[in-house]
């Protein structure tokens, strides 16, 4: 379930169920109804589009084109966007209602946004794509990821050798200290230099060593 940091909530619309519902301390929140009937007749079209796309037999992206960009008076499409105000309106609710929620979604959205600035960081010229070409744009794009987890897969495996040897040497290295670290390190990467690649000069295996406590469950 898509769950989104919310930053501007004058642009969030709450549904009642129907007319008569009336709650306290937070009515005003509500403006607009739910048309019930536009999903209830609209149901079963619905589930077969649902059970078509876990058959594999139509992409996700596909059909939300279709309807978004092309169909906007299809019923169909108005039966979707019903259902969908259904959820966004819990979610807004379990949001207001429930803290860890709120601090689930911050530190989840913040890990994204690190990792969106770090991708932006190594690729050579920044983020935009500068080609016009698909596969040019698509191999930028799977190439800036791929050097991107290398890095990352490095950067974890010298600070795992590196909380190792501080606890072989006597120090207290604790999970709250391992968190405080990020994947995402960049100052010992040289982004611009000249690199002279050996292709048949091969890394030895990574084999990480486990870190010195237990990890909580």
């Amino acid at each position: 379930m898509l769950m989104p940091r919310m930053r501007n909530w004058g642009d969030a619309t709450f549904y009642r169920p129907d007319k008569s519902v009336r709650y306290q301390h937070i009515d005003k929140l509500f403006t607009r109804e739910i048309d019930w009937s536009l999903i209830s007749t609209h149901w079963q079209d619905m589930m077969q589009v649902v059970l078509s796309i876990q058959a594999g037999m139509v992409l996700p992206s596909m059909l939300l084109r279709k309807l978004g960009s092309h169909n906007r008076k299809s019923r169909l499409y108005q039966a979707f966007r019903e259902l969908g105000r259904v959820e966004r309106t819990l979610f807004l609710l379990r949001y207001i209602a429930n803290p860890e929620i709120r601090r689930t979604i911050r530190a989840e959205t913040t890990k994204i946004e690190s990792f969106n600035d770090f991708l932006d960081w190594i690729t050579f010229g920044g983020p935009i794509i500068k080609s016009g070409d698909p596969v040019e744009q698509e191999k930028q794009v799977k190439y800036a990821s791929l050097v991107a987890n290398a890095i990352m897969l490095s950067n974890v495996a010298d600070l795992t050798e590196t909380l190792a040897s501080m606890a072989d040497d006597g120090l207290n290295v604790t999970p709250k200290l391992a968190a405080a670290l990020s994947p995402y390190t960049r100052r010992h990467i040289r982004r611009f230099e000249k690199y002279e690649l050996d292709m048949d000069d091969r890394p030895p295996p990574l084999v990480p060593k486990q870190l010195p406590f237990d990890m909580p469950m």
